[in-house]
């Protein structure tokens, strides 16, 4: 789906009618704005966090984020 939208003079934009409907928004909703290049992307903080639940699960259990930061931050400190 496709919408053309026009951004108003206090910087606020409508998000029509029909997306709205589409997308299941409701006044009041909250939506998420991130900057990806030269795009803004707008999402419901549950699509949000259905998405970064799904790039954990690709991560093997036996491999620690944390043991990893530790060693870098501990790698770098003793660069200086």
């Amino acid at each position: 789906m496709d919408a053309t939208v026009v951004l108003g003079p206090q910087g606020r934009i409508v998000i029509p009618a029909e997306v709205r409907a589409t997308m299941g928004l409701a006044p009041g909703d909250r939506l998420h704005l991130r900057v990806t290049g030269s795009q803004l992307v707008l999402e419901r903080p549950q699509d949000a966090i259905v998405e970064l639940r799904s790039l954990a699960r690709q991560i093997p259990k036996s491999r620690s984020l944390v043991d990893e930061l530790l060693a870098e931050r501990r790698l770098a400190a003793t660069a200086e």
